[in-house]
């Protein structure tokens, strides 16, 4: 089940250097980014929908800090009402930082870049969110050049409404947008047209590797442009899965070092496959990052 489906049924209910067979003898960067670690909740949409308040709670345990949800949809998120999943996180001392929203292409729910979005945003402001990331393109918004654009001038108008409210907008890449159109890369399209005072990339550091390009290249050339982070690795045996971070393919110590050229401020650790338990890969992943970053 892809991205989008799972959110919609849920809410109602490298290359080079980059790729590298191991890390054993690599020196961690010498200062430290920030003390927060973040998590993408997607990586325990198993669990999560089932025991909320327990999640979050192992969550907080393991040292996560901060988090980005998804699925909000018509005011609740997680099948349970927006401010009960805020209050629940912040007894816990987990700050959402971010969220995950759908551009509402074929939906009929509310929450939506195109149907409740002030709402939505309204909702984001409450929980103390700074950003709200746009996350997957159902294939049928992504098949031309043109739609790419619009998707665009829809984005800088939502972001309008965020700033209103002192949220940033984002927007979060699979692989697609780096699968050539007419011979041109969707990425670099958005990078051109989305209004950078109004909107960051959240770069998914495992999909653009797996589209053969270099995050240090998108840093040097769009410099401050990808204040958030997907952390995921890429298994040895097979590019379609993830690994625990450190086990995999991507050298996260050299990406992490141009993390200033980036305009890193927030990162989440996101899985999708896991050889273990969604929940063991998550401390896993921990441990791995707490001693890189």
């Amino acid at each position: 089940m892809n991205r989008r489906t799972f959110i919609q049924h849920s809410a109602v209910a490298a290359t080079g250097s980059l790729l590298l067979p191991s890390l054993v003898g690599c020196n961690p960067p010498k200062e430290k980014i920030a003390k927060n670690m973040g998590l993408q909740l997607y990586t325990l949409r198993d669990v999560i929908f089932k025991d909320l308040q327990g999640t979050l709670k192992k969550v907080a345990d393991i040292g996560y800090t901060e988090v980005e949800t998804f699925s909000y949809n018509d005011g609740k998120i997680f099948g349970q009402p927006f401010s009960d999943y805020v209050k629940m996180a912040n007894d816990l001392g987990l700050k959402t930082v971010s969220g995950h929203y759908l551009t509402g292409f074929n939906q009929q729910t509310s929450g939506n870049l195109s149907n409740g979005w002030e709402q939505a945003v309204a909702d984001a402001k409450a929980a103390g969110q700074e950003y709200m990331v746009i996350a997957y393109l159902a294939k049928e918004e992504r098949e031309t050049i043109d739609q790419y654009k619009a998707l665009c001038e829809s984005i800088n108008k939502g972001a309008e409404v965020c700033k209103r409210y002192g949220i940033k907008m984002g927007y979060h890449n699979h692989d697609f947008e780096f699968a050539a159109i007419d011979n041109q890369i969707p990425y670099d399209i958005m990078l051109a047209e989305l209004d950078p005072s109004l909107v960051c990339m959240e770069l998914d550091l495992y999909w653009i590797v797996r589209a053969g390009y270099s995050p240090a290249d998108y840093f040097n050339r769009y410099p401050g442009r990808f204040e958030l982070w997907h952390v995921k690795d890429m298994s040895k045996d097979d590019v379609t899965k993830n690994a625990d971070l450190g086990t995999g393919k991507i050298n996260f110590v050299e990406i992490f070092s141009q993390r200033q050229q980036s305009g890193l401020k927030h990162f989440f650790v996101e899985q999708e496959t896991y050889e273990v338990s969604s929940m063991e890969s998550v401390k896993n992943n921990y441990r791995y990052l707490k001693d890189i970053v």
